[in-house]
């Protein structure tokens, strides 16, 4: 891949032909060495990608962007405490919208709580962060559909940046995104890990389409929780039903027509 935009917004870029798992790879790469924080790993053909519940990511080669990022917040703003880092997925999530709304202008763009990027309503791009073993440091992972067609998308519930009409251009669509997801969470950082100081808590109020919506919750034990989602807390934690859930697999109900 030729990523020219890219290439000089952060310390390091490594392009890779393939790669099993970006995040798997960048996590040891950190493990081995000192990396400067937003060194970047990507391909546009992972082969053995992972989402949230071990769930598998594949794509046809050279249809889709796997991109992960090492952020090391004592390097960029000072220590973070751990209840505050869920806010770097969710700034991960802003970024990702917005950089995919400049590709696709025409349509309707969000991000679904905690880590989907959804366009009209379908999924164009998923995010994982994974927290280091010595919890110093998160690795922000996320596979973006750029080219595939209608009949490479994995269901009927997926997008792709093609297929919506957009300019599949990998380089505009990661420039966008590493342009943004540095200056958020450097200026997040700089207000010692305050999403409301920042701004950072505003913008995700405005992008994320959950707020408002009867939702579906799955929790990590396999309890469910059902109710209206009435916002996000100091933490980045969904509202549901007056209770603050941290994680979880969420699915929007139907709106009717």
């Amino acid at each position: 891949m030729h990523l020219p935009a890219s290439q000089g917004l952060v310390p390091d870029l490594l392009v890779r032909e393939t790669s099993p798992s970006t995040n798997a790879e960048l996590v040891a790469l950190a493990r081995e060495s000192e990396l400067a924080s937003f060194t970047t790993l990507v391909t546009d053909d992972q082969t053995a990608g992972r989402g949230r519940l071990d769930r598998t990511w594949i794509a046809p080669a050279g249809s889709a962007l796997a991109i992960s990022v090492l952020v090391v917040p004592r390097t960029v703003g000072g220590p973070l405490a751990l209840e505050n880092y869920g806010w770097l997925p969710i700034a991960a999530g802003i970024a990702m919208t917005e950089a995919i709304a400049d590709a696709v202008p025409q349509a309707s763009t969000g991000f679904k709580w905690p880590n989907d990027v959804l366009v009209d309503g379908s999924k164009i791009c998923g995010i994982l962060a994974e927290l280091l073993p010595d919890r110093d440091a998160v690795v922000i992972g996320s596979g973006v559909n750029l080219s595939m067609t209608a009949e490479q998308l994995p269901v009927s519930t997926a997008t792709s940046v093609l297929v919506a009409g957009g300019d599949p251009d990998p380089d505009t669509v990661l420039a966008g995104y590493l342009d943004r997801l540095q200056r958020l969470i450097v200026e997040y950082l700089a207000e010692d890990g305050d999403a409301g100081a920042s701004g950072l808590a505003e913008r995700a109020r405005d992008l994320c389409v959950t707020l408002g919506r009867e939702v579906r919750v799955e929790l990590p034990d396999g309890s469910v929780i059902e109710g209206i989602a009435t916002g996000l807390d100091a933490d980045g934690r969904l509202i549901v039903n007056d209770l603050a859930i941290a994680a979880g697999d969420v699915t929007h109900a139907r709106i009717a027509e």
